[in-house]
């Protein structure tokens, strides 16, 4: 890979529900000469907005599993009282509930039990309209090693890099589990998205606990500020007191909504709000200068 010029930008939120995947879309519609990654691996949802022209979909194969091989199998049913994952039944492994540790495999006097690799999802591969490089995935059901595919998917969209790329967008998942410390790899700033509750400011509190243990740089945009004054107020004393910048004050805006209705970003349905999302991102750009 090229020497780095880019700067990787990561969205966060320490919930769901706080804006953050509605403003890492204003602002990929904003900038230019950028690749955009949805590393919310376990519910994507940043295509439906930015509406991608899909070129290819991955398989995505992570840990084991066990599988009987039924004509080998004389149902003694030893693997089943031996399983302490519930995952054996009628002789056949539940998937989900596998943990893959291999006691069956190790224990059945058949030897009809092997591992397999398991294809737990997918990840994707698309252009926008202007030909903007796009990756999400999408993780299958009570499958484990989200963080895993969150480093596979921006090992992929890294690829991607050349001597143009100026911006990697990272939408990133919420909360701080270990999808969140994968998104965070690399990353030049980090824009967190809270907002004026009391479910917000608590989990912010613990989004800033986890970002100050890797040192990167960041700020804070306060959506829906004007929902709960006196948790707002909060939030900037807390940002006062770790001296972090508040990039931005949004008030509850019903633009938000009616964007998505028409499928589109607020930055591209609503003027009002467009001049906001460039005068944030001045911030967003301001705070990367000067690190």
């Amino acid at each position: 890979m090229i020497e780095k010029k880019y700067r990787q930008v990561v969205f966060l939120s320490g919930k769901g529900g706080t804006g953050k995947t509605s403003f890492a879309a204003s602002f990929s519609n904003l900038l230019e000469n950028k690749i955009i990654v949805d590393c919310d691996v376990d519910a994507a949802n940043l295509y439906l907005v930015l509406n991608p022209y899909i070129k290819s979909g991955t398989k995505y194969f992570s840990g084991i599993k066990a599988e009987i091989d039924a004509s080998k199998c004389n149902q003694c049913g030893l693997c089943e009282e031996l399983c302490r994952f519930d995952a054996i039944k009628d002789y056949t492994v539940d998937k989900i509930s596998c943990e893959g540790c291999g006691f069956c495999v190790r224990a059945c006097p058949q030897k009809a039990i092997d591992y397999n690799l398991n294809a737990s999802g997918y990840y994707y591969e698309g252009n926008l309209e202007d030909g903007t490089p796009f990756f999400y995935s999408n993780l299958k059901p009570g499958e484990g090693n989200s963080g895993k595919l969150v480093s596979v998917l921006k090992s992929e969209a890294l690829k991607k890099v050349d001597e143009n790329t100026e911006w990697v967008i990272i939408d990133g998942p919420p909360g701080i589990g270990c999808p969140v410390n994968a998104s965070l790899a690399g990353s030049d700033f980090i824009v967190m998205v809270t907002e004026a509750t009391s479910s917000g400011f608590h989990d912010l509190k613990r989004l800033i606990n986890l970002i100050k243990i890797f040192e990167f740089p960041y700020g804070i945009i306060i959506n829906k500020y004007d929902l709960n004054e006196e948790v707002t107020e909060s939030i900037k004393k807390l940002a006062e007191e770790n001296s972090i910048s508040i990039l931005g004050m949004v008030p509850y805006e019903q633009d938000f909504i009616r964007s998505l209705q028409e499928g589109k970003t607020v930055y591209e349905y609503s003027p009002k709000m467009r001049e906001q999302f460039k005068e944030m991102w001045s911030n967003i750009n301001l705070q990367i200068k000067y690190q």
